[in-house]
Order: structure tokens, then C-alpha cells, then sequence
């Protein structure tokens, strides 16, 4: 099976969110030795380590590094509704990070102490998607070690047609919207870190477009991740803030009309907090 991969899945270089709680590594190497991320030289990093100072926007749990072109999210999930379902209160869980047509969603979970999550969750993700979503998956090589690649049916209903943009709806071939579906790809990365799981969910032309992959590379590699040393349950997401830069943006954007990204590199940026 391929999906059009990008040729560096297939060549390694140089070295969401599940529920049950994996079993701690049984052997004995395993207990004596922390985890440590199978990924090349670089980060992400552990807020422990020594690592390179890069301007980065500060969410508590993440550290994630600002360049130009770059844009910024916060996804909420709800916490209280009312009675109709609406959404009356949320905690940030992830930060999305978008790139001209790329976007890559970042997420920080607890790990246990001496063995890494990466490969159970990716398996879970895999069967999630093959069974739930009738999807297909294909599991690679990449920078920051094994990864999956999924293909997942994408609804083309006249509704979802009717919502988008004229100029995203032209570029689609009609041999989709006869079929009523496309498919959509979107590639999974990991990182097993002391005490800690990132995951990095990409989507957009980046899946390609060696560019823009290789802008969205460098945030990952620049990620810095604070641990904290509360105890923890493997899988928990760990708390993210909402960076000061956001709150200055907010002010502007409700004097000024207000945008959906937040980006440093532009006089006035705003914020929308995705709910």
C-alpha cells in the first residue's frame, strides 16, 4: 500500500490520545535506564536538557519556538456544557501551529518513568483508524524515528461543499465530489521523552511539499518540553497555558476586529481560541 509518501519515509535518516495505561517494561535494562527519544541528533528536548536558545512562545507545558510565516492555535476541549450541548467552559489541549497550507498539531501527555509510549499508542492509532474510520495506514521511518502514515475517507456531502471557500472548492477533482468522499492524509510522529510523550499530527501540503515539512521539522526539533515533577498517570495530557502574547493579541483583535491566527512576526496580531 502507498499513499504518495514523501521519499523520506522510506529512507530513514540518521538517527491521539488512547486510554488504558501501558504496562511498565519487564526487563531489567528497561528499569535500570530511563527512556530516552529515538529521534536524530537535536530535539525536541527536555526542559532538563541543554538545549539551543530559540524565541519561543511559552505554554507552560511546551515551549514551542516562533519564526516568520508561522501562525498559532489553541484547540480547547469542553469541560462544562449547557443544556443544549454548547460549550460553556474548556481547558486547552493542544497547539496548533500552521504554515501557508500546512498545519501540525502538538500534543504533550505524561509517560512512565522508565519505558516510552510510542509504540502502543501508534499501534492503537492504527487500529483506531482502520476499524473506526475505514481507513488505511502505513507505518515508515522518519527524523524523530517510526511514524504512520493514514489515509481516512473524507465526507464530501453538499453541506461540507457548500461551507467551504470557492477557491479550496474549485481545486477539488469532480471524480471526488462524484464519489461523495476524498481521501485525506495525515501522518503521525512521536517522541518518547523522560517522563514524557509528544505527539505531532501533520496535515496539508507538508505531507509533500519538502518546504513546508521541512518549516514545521525545525518547530518540532525546537519543541521543549517541561516535565514538572508531579506525579502523573501514563497518557495524561500535561497541562497546557495560554502564552501572554495570546492575551496581548486578544486585546487587539477585540478593538481591531480580531483574526483566527496569531502570528508574532505582524504588527497587531490577534488570537482566536479554537473551541
Amino acid at each position: 500500500m502507498a499513499f504518495g509518501r514523501r521519499r523520506q519515509a522510506e529512507e530513514p535518516e540518521k538517527g491521539p490520545e488512547a486510554t488504558e495505561e501501558p504496562a511498565e517494561a519487564v526487563d531489567e535494562a528497561a528499569e535500570e535506564a530511563p527512556a530516552k527519544a529515538a529521534k536524530a541528533e537535536g530535539g525536541p528536548w527536555d526542559s532538563e536538557d541543554s538545549f539551543p536558545e530559540l524565541q519561543r512562545l511559552d505554554f507552560g507545558s511546551m515551549q514551542v519556538p516562533i519564526a516568520p510565516g508561522l501562525g498559532f492555535q489553541v484547540n480547547f476541549e469542553a469541560t462544562q456544557v449547557d443544556e443544549e450541548g454548547n460549550p460553556l467552559d474548556g481547558r486547552p489541549v493542544a497547539v496548533l501551529v500552521q504554515y501557508e497550507e500546512s498545519a501540525m498539531q502538538l500534543q504533550v501527555f505524561a509517560a512512565p518513568k522508565r519505558s516510552g509510549i510510542w509504540d502502543d499508542v501508534r499501534r492503537e492509532t492504527a487500529k483506531d483508524i482502520q476499524e473506526e474510520a475505514q481507513g488505511q495506514t502505513q507505518e515508515g521511518e522518519g527524523p524523530f524515528g517510526p511514524e504512520l502514515l493514514a489515509m481516512i475517507p473524507a465526507a464530501l456531502t453538499e453541506e461540507v461543499l457548500a461551507e467551504m471557500p470557492q477557491e479550496v472548492r474549485e481545486q477539488i477533482p469532480q471524480e471526488f465530489v462524484d464519489q461523495g468522499w476524498a481521501p485525506q492524509i495525515i501522518r503521525f510522529l512521536g517522541v518518547d521523552g523522560p517522563r514524557w510523550f509528544l505527539q505531532a499530527v501533520v496535515q496539508g501540503a507538508a505531507i509533500e511539499d519538502e518546504e513546508q515539512w521541512q518549516v514545521l521539522e525545525d518547530v518540532l526539533r525546537g519543541v521543549v518540553v517541561v516535565r514538572g515533577d508531579a506525579p502523573m498517570p501514563p497518557r495524561d495530557l500535561l497541562e497546557l497555558q495560554i502564552p501572554k502574547e495570546f492575551s496581548e493579541a486578544g486585546e487587539n483583535g477585540e478593538e481591531q476586529g480580531g483574526e483566527e491566527t496569531f502570528n508574532p512576526f505582524e504588527r497587531g496580531p490577534e488570537i482566536t481560541e479554537v473551541r
